[in-house]
């Protein structure tokens, strides 16, 4: 597993659209599995859930995405799974933390 928050400032629509296409153009074999958005008061929830092929492990990883917030600042979690072996130990997280890789500019552009 690897895991990365922030606080980001901008527009949430356009953080969560320049997500989306960083980890869907990161890699070739990435997929939208699934996503959700609750908006209440002003306040927006997203959470999607991605996939995509690990070369490395020969098995495919997962990515969730949470981003909460409004037009002016968010907080957003990024966790990937899936990627490592082993039955007791986590072995070759490699293809976990390379997923992880294709979000970290887009988060640093918005990061405060």
């Amino acid at each position: 597993m690897a895991k990365l928050e922030a606080t980001l400032h901008g527009d949430f629509q356009a953080i969560l659209a320049d997500l989306e296409s960083e980890i869907l153009h990161g890699s070739v074999s990435a997929t939208k599995e699934a996503s959700a958005v609750f908006e209440q008061n002003g306040v927006r929830c997203y959470t999607g859930v991605f996939e995509r092929f690990s070369y490395t492990g020969g098995n495919r990883v997962s990515m969730t995405v949470t981003l909460f917030g409004d037009d002016t600042a968010s907080k957003v979690c990024v966790i990937t799974s899936g990627g490592s072996t082993g039955m007791f130990f986590k072995l070759n997280t490699i293809g976990e933390e390379s997923f992880l890789e294709t979000v970290e500019a887009c988060v640093e552009k918005y990061r405060t």
